[in-house]
């Protein structure tokens, strides 16, 4: 007997027909280890003709059909359901004509929820969502809660949902998930959820502001609380009837978590009370803080104590390429945000860092930016550049463009172009004063340069790090 033929009734619900998964990426791996799990019929397809993952399918896989390049029509016709990868858009012509034919389109993230037994915790939004969740685990395990961890993170947390439903049962989930997971998500149905922000991404996949916050809403559906930042209404669920779990980075909160100053020391509090002071969290910055109120409003929403939440949060020491510390070289601090992929997360780091660097020192930002803009308008970059800013030197494709839109500012900026990483890093060693810090922080995609952000990241740690060595020899 297959594991299928054993499932309960509720469990053999949605494995019936044919299952093509779309996209042989890691995604794409998991859902078919899944399936064949389960005993479920499906095959694999991907645009790409020699995607890199083709020999590992191939080896686990050896009776399942494969397609490869141009999706064909004929095959998703007949297919009981799509499941699309993250990577690739719902909206490839082949893809919308078998939706427009009734086939269902679904992702992993949508199979996890039908299938998880525990309950799910899930965050989203255009900035910080990483940190939230890794923020969250580290209050969890402060609480001594067994959790998975999973969705869209990366480095040593990486692991597809899916993955998790064959490990050894846990208490809850926590997921990290973007727009294109979302979007392909009907229903989350999860215990806890929070949309952290929502600033211009992804651009190149939708049409306008206004569809890449409904892909991302879809986390509210079915959930049975969300926290909300009350400071930004576009973290509210549509429906206001659902339990809601607020925070605040404007001051104290009755009624939710917030910054209290009564004392003249900042600290996090809940309903007016200081729960962790400031000065002991390990990262820096204002947006820091926001992250903080953020994981402490989802560990309140599932009953973490306030002591594991204080714990949890001085405990956690960031995560790599999300404006990290490298080294610091003649009184000048390297720090590396190369997850900084987008407008918004990198115009958080700049006030962020700014802030910090010109209280601790007086000193001001050298600022690495570019790469590959994904469509976004850089202008909403400028009030803060000016304010925090001495030097933006800029890298990759969209460079020219960067600078087209900080030359439209009232204020004079100094602006020059690098053809690599390591030029960007001498020039900005050049002109930084003791008391600065130089902050990779592009605003963009790396693939135009680099395999991927952390890629980008490494080659700007290790060259700083050289760079140090160099000047202690």
């Amino acid at each position: 007997m297959t594991r299928a033929e054993g499932l309960s009734g509720e469990e053999q619900e949605g494995v019936d027909g044919l299952s093509l998964i779309i996209g042989m990426g890691a995604t794409g791996l998991s859902c078919a280890r899944y399936l064949q799990a389960i005993g479920a019929e499906f095959a694999v397809a991907d645009t790409r003709a020699a995607p890199a993952m083709l020999d590992v399918f191939r080896a686990e896989f050896p009776d399942v059909g494969i397609e490869l390049g141009d999706l064909p029509e004929a095959l998703l016709a007949c297919a009981q359901r799509l499941i699309v990868s993250p990577g690739i858009s719902i909206k490839t012509d082949a893809i919308a004509k078998a939706k427009s034919a009734g086939v269902d389109i679904t992702g992993d993230i949508a199979l996890f929820a039908q299938r998880a037994k525990k309950p799910i915790v899930a965050v989203t939004g255009s900035n910080g969502k990483s940190t939230v969740v890794a923020m969250l685990a580290s209050i969890l395990r402060a609480a001594g809660r067994s959790f998975g961890l999973g969705g869209n993170l990366d480095g040593e947390n990486f692991k597809p949902a899916l993955d998790l439903l064959s490990e050894e049962p846990k208490e809850l989930y926590v997921l990290e998930l973007s727009s294109f997971q979302l979007e392909t998500t009907p229903a989350l149905n999860a215990e806890a959820v929070a949309l952290l922000n929502l600033s211009q991404d992804h651009m190149d996949r939708y049409a306008d502001a206004s569809e890449y916050l409904s892909a991302k809403q879809n986390i509210f559906h079915g959930a049975k609380q969300v926290c909300v930042n009350v400071n930004d209404a576009l973290t509210f669920p549509l429906d206001p009837a659902i339990a809601t779990v607020c925070y605040s980075t404007h001051g104290g909160l009755e009624g939710g978590f917030g910054v209290n100053e009564a004392t003249g020391t900042r600290a996090l509090s809940f309903n007016g009370s200081a729960f962790l002071a400031i000065d002991r969290m390990k990262v820096a910055g204002e947006h820091n803080i926001a992250n903080a109120l953020a994981a402490s409003a989802l560990a309140h929403a599932i009953g973490v104590s306030l002591e594991s939440i204080a714990q949890g949060i001085a405990n956690f020491k960031g995560l790599p390429h999300r404006c990290q510390w490298v080294a610091k070289i003649d009184n000048v601090d390297y720090f590396n945000d190369s997850k900084g992929t987008n407008v918004g997360s990198t115009l958080a780091s700049v006030v962020g860092l700014g802030e910090h660097i010109a209280a601790l020192s007086g000193g001001k930002l050298v600022l690495i930016a570019g790469g590959e803009g994904k469509g976004a308008d850089f202008s909403p970059l400028t009030p803060a550049i000016s304010t925090f800013v001495r030097n933006v030197i800029l890298i990759g494709r969209d460079a020219k463009l960067i600078a087209e839109c900080l030359e439209q500012d009232s204020y004079s900026h100094e602006v020059t172009f690098a053809q690599s990483m390591d030029e960007a890093i001498e020039q900005a060693t050049a002109v930084a004063q003791a008391g600065d810090a130089v902050l990779l922080s592009p605003a963009c995609a790396s693939f135009d340069m680099f395999d991927n952000f952390q890629h980008r990241g490494d080659s700007f740690a290790t060259r700083v790090r050289e760079k140090a060595q160099e000047d202690e020899g």
